[in-house]
């Protein structure tokens, strides 16, 4: 875990920043919490951080971490800074950007997921970069070649660093210079300009999910074929990229849906990559000749990358979803070259849907299924949830936590990773008051999640069906309370009673509804995550 392939990366970012008119303190401390970000879920990497910056401390790596994570999926601000100006060293600052980014991850025991992480942390900078060409630099100092405040940019005379109360400098948060950029894009997305390689990478560190990926991999294999053949004038059979994702709630379609769309745009069948999430209150109006223009708008805004239908049996069953289905089949063949739409949702509710319009089945030939996760799975996911969110569940909490989800029923509707994400916020919530009595705890005991915070405490509301410790069971009457064939004394009697003996028959009790929030669990679909 030596930290000193981050100093050297450090250095290195500096020299590069200092050659592009940029600050040198400035340039150093966007690196220094550019590599707490990418690092911040590796074990044992705030230390090797705190070694390789040459000060702070734990706590600080966190602070560092914590102010720099949108970083991990958009350029810096010193980046956008040179990209806006079109700096001639953009692409040199970007790829010292990605050493950092790389020597990150070598502060400890990097799991995978945050290794893919990074790598397309790396990517965007690298594809922002390339928007600064060299011979569209301002090559004399007018107003294309002046910051928002009115300072000449990095690379002309002088030209100061941005700074914190600068636009764009690290003081900010970086939209000014987004908006800088262009417009545009805020209305237009822009191509995922991550690769066919990083996205499958991407793909395969998903935990669980080994039957989606395996499909997933051969319907990209097929379309890329079915692309070559066609590009080489060969007949090439018609084969349709929509899909049909079908599983319970919280096993990834959603995650799963965005890698696809740019999996799809890297294989050059969609020409942005992008996802466009909807369910049936998007696509329907309010009433009947305005849906139709709702779906449209819609799709029109999901051409280029994949519309994901969440739930998308909530179309049947009246005239305003048929007329979305209707508008909607029309429009996947009119953008039959940029276009995917994926449906989603339970699998006996989606084969009735796709059965309601023709068009629907033809359409949707591949069928994905999303098996709920095992114990291990859902444990792997509690515990990088955790870790994502600066906590470090102890193994004995783990080896709770895989025994509670071992006793949960895997029917119809199970949350699968949102139960086990609703696990980790009722965690930290008993972590926090655990700690309640403590006036100054440590960053250990800050982070650590303990097996008792997996349940719950004394205090805690029982559930509806299950008595307090200290009350008995239901079916065993208190000392204060009248046994079954002994009515209270401040209780009339019933008819049965007033009759006398004579009349035996009884109602049976009713049943008491469910509290509200009891019973089965809501049927919604996914979120990340992933």
């Amino acid at each position: 875990m030596s930290a000193d392939a981050l100093h050297a990366a450090l250095e290195g970012l500096v020299a590069v920043g200092e050659s592009a008119g940029l600050a040198p303190a400035d340039v150093r401390d966007e690196g220094v919490r550019l590599a707490a970000a990418v690092a911040e879920a590796v074990p044992g990497a705030a230390d090797a951080w705190v070694r390789a910056v040459g000060h702070g401390d734990v706590p600080a790596f966190f602070t560092a971490a914590s102010s720099a994570r949108r970083w991990r999926s958009a350029p810096t601000d010193l980046l956008e800074h040179l990209v806006v100006h079109g700096s001639p060293h953009a692409a040199a600052y970007a790829a010292a950007l990605a050493r950092v980014t790389s020597a990150a991850c070598d502060l400890g025991d990097a799991p995978l997921d945050v290794i893919a992480r990074a790598s397309t942390t790396a990517a965007v900078h690298l594809a922002a970069a390339r928007a600064a060409a060299p011979d569209m630099a301002p090559t004399s100092p007018g107003p294309a070649a002046r910051t928002p405040g009115g300072s000449a940019a990095p690379g002309h005379p002088s030209s100061p660093a941005p700074g914190p109360d600068t636009p764009g400098g690290p003081g900010t948060s970086g939209s000014t210079a987004t908006a800088t950029l262009g417009t545009a894009a805020a209305a237009e997305p822009e191509p995922d300009p991550r690769t066919l390689d990083e996205l499958l990478a991407e793909l395969d560190v998903l935990i669980g999910l080994r039957r989606v990926k395996r499909e997933i991999r051969e319907q990209a294999q097929l379309l890329r074929v079915e692309k070559l053949r066609t590009d080489a004038g060969l007949t090439a059979p018609t084969i349709t990229r929509h899909l049909v994702f079908v599983g319970n709630p919280g096993t990834g379609k959603t995650t799963v849906a965005r890698l696809v769309a740019g999996i799809y745009r890297a294989l050059g069948l969609l020409s942005k990559g992008h996802l466009v999430e909807v369910d049936r209150s998007e696509l329907v109006g309010g009433y009947l000749g305005q849906t139709a223009n709702k779906t449209a708008e819609v799709v029109e805004s999901a051409v280029g990358g994949v519309l994901f239908v969440d739930e998308a049996y909530a179309l049947t069953g009246d005239q305003y979803g048929e007329e979305a289905v209707n508008t909607l089949v029309k429009d996947m063949e009119d953008h039959r070259d940029d276009l995917v739409v994926i449906v989603a949702g339970y699998p006996g509710p989606m084969a009735r849907f796709l059965a309601t319009n023709p068009g629907l089945e033809s359409r949707f030939s591949t069928t994905i299924t999303f098996d709920d996760y095992s114990d291990d799975e859902l444990t792997r996911i509690f515990e990088l949830a955790a870790r994502r969110s600066d906590f470090e569940p102890a193994p004995e909490t783990l080896e709770r936590f895989q025994g509670v989800a071992a006793a949960q029923l895997r029917g119809e509707g199970f949350g699968n990773g949102r139960w086990a994400r609703n696990m980790l916020d009722k965690a930290v919530l008993r972590h926090a008051w655990r700690l309640r009595d403590v006036a100054a705890p440590t960053v250990d005991e800050l982070r650590t999640l303990q097996p008792e915070d997996l349940v719950e405490r004394p205090d805690e509301e029982p559930a509806a069906d299950e008595p307090a410790a200290d009350e008995p069971a239901a079916d065993e009457p208190t000392a204060d309370e009248p046994t079954a064939d002994e009515p209270a004394a401040d209780e009339p009697l019933d008819d049965a009673d007033a009759d006398g003996p004579g009349d035996e028959s009884t109602d049976p009790p009713e049943e008491p509804a469910p509290a509200p929030g009891e019973g089965p669990e809501a049927r919604t679909d996914d979120e990340e995550s992933a």
